[in-house]
């Protein structure tokens, strides 16, 4: 018989090993030995805590011992969020830099209170958990919710929030080491993540931008689901930037051709900078870029200047840089970061204002970056409808919810179920409008 499953949570992400967590994080990641054996990895391990240790509410006292069946049926196959390779947002690297640069803390009211899942010592499942005293920097909007609720006389916050501080980008959420009974872990974290909120008061779990198969898993446990729109580019298999636009209606080509002629006609020069090609008077100048955008949209930029220090000392191989110079000066930049399967566009900001070079960064150079590279997608971000003329597909993303209080739980998931409608329907309505040509067409190619 296995040894029975203990549940603890931990204030910093420092008291992790570093290669314990990214066997969970990206168990299917075929650059997991060479990362561990990186010199960046080197010392980050509980020995080495380093790093504020943040308000470790809770404690990582264990919660409870686990030797009873798990509620949920066991699953032994191996699910579409393992199938997902190296995603660097989940990485130990990036969430330990976000709590080093003191861009998540109690102050920012994100406290780390990440829950952990051991057998016999070993961590075998592990959940990113945030307690949140508000709602910003999630990008799955429940500002109603929580007004509602304060003014029934309720306290919506604290509440756990399980996700990658401001980044609404798809992954995985419920990491589960390969080769563990997926079932089993999944209900355990779910048990650790109830036990935090019960034991902090919280009103609600809310775990956002997760794939499909959690989504469907954490339902099944008594979540509450809601799907909402993204647009992506799919590579499928072009094997140049022109490739991709021969599958485009021709005036379509027409303008983004356009568009990127544009963008660099006043003598702008387009340059990628990745691993030790980057130095931190590219990070000065990107934080700089990074401030002027986030005040003009959400008032305070989240990401402190040590942030990009830390992330860019810590996986440089992961990073993509594209940054625009003119006259010999930097004047705008767009950050990614570089899956095994997909680029993953967080950052832009420019301290000029030039026609489509917004466009030009963080669209088409990362669609060409990943046709390069043979990524299979790239994920630009929040929002955009802009983003369907220039080859971006609309696609559904996922978060659940698990609201303590009966009274609310009805009302939201009434609201949940007329919204997962509409966001379908819009997906399906947005999707007869993306620039590709469809097989019926007989427009002569160019």
């Amino acid at each position: 018989m296995s040894s029975p499953l203990s549940i603890s949570a931990t204030g910093s992400i420092a008291s992790v090993a570093a290669a314990d967590w990214d066997r969970c994080a990206n168990p299917a990641s075929t650059a997991e030995i060479a990362l561990e054996r990186s010199p960046a990895s080197i010392g980050q391990d509980s020995a080495n805590p380093a790093g504020p240790a943040g308000p470790r509410p809770p404690s990582p006292r264990s919660v409870e011992s686990l030797s009873e069946d798990p509620e949920s049926s066991c699953e032994t196959t191996k699910s579409k969020s393992q199938q997902e390779r190296h995603n660097p947002l989940i990485s130990h690297a990036f969430l330990k830099a976000l709590e080093d640069s003191g861009s998540v803390s109690p102050k920012t009211g994100w406290a780390p209170a990440h829950v952990l899942v051991h057998r016999a010592g070993e961590l075998i499942a592990a959940a990113p958990t945030y307690i949140k005293s508000h709602s910003l920097g999630e990008y799955v909007f429940d500002h109603a919710w929580a007004d509602a609720y304060e003014r029934a006389g309720g306290d919506y916050y604290p509440k756990l929030q399980v996700s990658v501080p401001f980044a609404p980008a798809t992954g995985r959420r419920l990491l589960v080491r390969a080769g563990i009974d997926q079932g089993e872990a999944r209900t355990t974290l779910v048990k650790g993540l109830r036990a935090v909120r019960e034991r902090l008061g919280a009103s609600s779990i809310h775990v956002t931008f997760l794939p499909e198969d959690e989504w469907q898993a954490l339902g099944a446990a008594g979540f509450l689901q809601r799907t909402d729109r993204q647009f992506h580019w799919d590579n499928e298999g072009y094997p140049t930037f022109d490739d991709f636009l021969g599958a485009l209606a021709s005036r379509k080509r027409k303008t983004i051709r356009r568009e990127r002629r544009d963008a660099l006609a006043p003598g702008i020069e387009v340059e990628w900078l990745t691993g030790s090609d980057i130095r931190e008077a590219h990070w000065d100048a990107f934080f700089t870029f990074y401030q002027d955008t986030g005040s003009r949209k959400w008032g305070r930029p989240y990401l402190t200047r040590r942030f990009f220090s830390l992330v860019g000392e810590a996986m440089a191989d992961r990073i993509l840089l594209v940054m625009a110079r003119r006259a010999g000066a930097y004047i705008a930049g767009a950050l990614n970061f570089i899956g095994d399967d997909a680029l993953y566009g967080r950052h832009w900001g420019a301290i000029e204002e030039h026609p489509f070079l917004h466009f030009e960064l963080c669209y088409y150079q990362a669609i060409d970056f990943a046709i390069q590279r043979g990524l299979k997608r790239v994920e630009a971000g929040a929002q955009g409808e802009h983003k369907l003329a220039r080859g971006y597909r609309p696609v559904l993303t996922y978060s659940a919810h698990d609201l303590a209080d009966p009274a609310l739980r009805r009302a939201v998931a009434a609201y949940l179920e007329r919204e997962r409608l509409y966001v379908a329907e819009e997906a399906r309505a947005l999707d007869d409008f993306t620039p590709f040509r469809h097989a019926s067409d007989t427009e002569r190619q160019e």
